[in-house]
């Protein structure tokens, strides 16, 4: 049975959130955005293309003026401007205005690339989300934050643009491969810690259902993630304030991830990151040593990574002062004051980074200790 849930800005609807178990509802969804008259569309990769761009490209057939596909090269590697202007240019070829409509299917990359060219073609048309993978749905597709890396460098270049609507097929998270999946679990954990102590108990006690992709503990647990991030999103649409909590283990995460050339995750990143931030937390005495104990070792039942080989822990520290959060030269790190309670820190020093990234350094004298 599917679920739906309002995004507010300003005290008024802004965009729904669909949960459900299949695209056969997208038709009917559209149709309430009045799409009969638009052209749509469909930006994915080439990896969701062979698995759902046929199946939601024949959907619109006949519910909309136009239904067009275009398909770029998977991977962290095509978020950049090129990809941009060559959706640019498809868009102009195939004769799109202001009134027609994007139409964003896929993961995280997908998602912030084809809302960050939704903002800035014609100055701006309607997009609609949907994600298919755990990433996505539990966090990227929400909120109206888009961009795209710019040598090299997270999200560096983006705009603001909320969706018209998030249509989440749970039954797609089937379909992901072991690390993809785990690695949007992430996530899914980040808003629990930030925001929600007894869905973090929650996440626990249904490990079993998680690991297996029980589609009702899914469901679940993917109404329980969006909601915090719902909540978050409302009170600090445009990142001045309290959505920074979102932020929770991506300032070491999106370090690491540069570091290693995107061979990592970005979940797996935000999972290490998230150990990192949670150590300078219990060196600050914020949280009790078990606490941070815990919160490290339950990424592991999620097969999630709380080390990683030979870090340049210089290297490290570095990018963490390139990342974009970085404010009148201070790195504004998310730290726990407690499960379920996230702080934002300006006063983090270089040291406590470095402390926190030796934590999550694994070597080869480790293992031989």
């Amino acid at each position: 049975m599917s679920e739906r849930m309002s995004v507010l800005l300003n005290k008024k609807p802004c965009y729904d959130i669909v949960f459900t178990k299949g695209f056969g509802g997208l038709p009917e969804e559209l149709a309430a955005l009045e799409c009969g008259a638009r052209k749509l569309c469909v930006i994915t990769d080439s990896k969701v293309d062979e698995l759902y761009g046929e199946e939601v490209l024949r959907l619109l057939e006949g519910k909309c003026a136009k239904a067009v596909k275009y398909v770029f090269p998977q991977g962290e590697a095509s978020k950049t401007l090129d990809t941009v202007k060559d959706i640019y240019r498809f868009l102009i070829e195939e004769g799109f205005d202001r009134k027609d409509m994007l139409l964003a299917l896929g993961g995280g990359v997908t998602g912030d690339i084809t809302g960050y060219a939704a903002a800035t073609y014609l100055r701006g048309i309607d997009y609609v989300q949907i994600p298919t993978t755990l990433l996505a749905q539990a966090d990227s597709s929400i909120g109206g934050k888009t961009g795209v890396d710019f040598d090299g460098y997270k999200n560096m270049v983006g705009a603001f643009k909320m969706p018209r609507l998030v249509y989440m097929n749970l039954a797609a998270l089937q379909t992901l491969e072991d690390r993809q999946y785990f690695a949007g679990f992430a996530e899914v954990m980040k808003h629990g810690l930030i925001k929600d102590a007894p869905f973090y108990e929650w996440l626990i006690e249904n490990m079993y259902e998680i690991c297996e992709r029980d589609l009702t503990v899914l469901q679940e647990m993917m109404v329980r993630s969006c909601n915090v991030k719902r909540m978050v999103v409302e009170k600090d649409p445009t990142e001045q304030g309290d959505r920074a909590l979102l932020n929770f283990g991506h300032t070491i995460g999106h370090a690491i991830e540069k570091a290693r050339g995107f061979e990592l995750y970005h979940g797996e990143c935000v999972a290490l990151g998230a150990v990192a931030a949670a150590y300078i937390s219990w060196k600050r005495e914020l949280l009790a040593m078990e606490e941070y104990y815990e919160i490290r070792d339950m990424f592991v039942p999620f097969y999630l990574p709380i080390s990683v080989d030979k870090l340049d822990v210089q290297e490290i520290l570095r990018l963490t002062k390139s990342d974009k959060k970085m404010e009148s030269g201070q790195i504004k790190f998310v730290l726990l004051k407690k499960i379920g309670k996230a702080v934002i820190d300006r006063t983090v020093t270089d040291e406590e980074i470095v402390a926190a990234i030796n934590e999550i350094n694994f070597s080869e004298e480790d293992a031989h200790a």
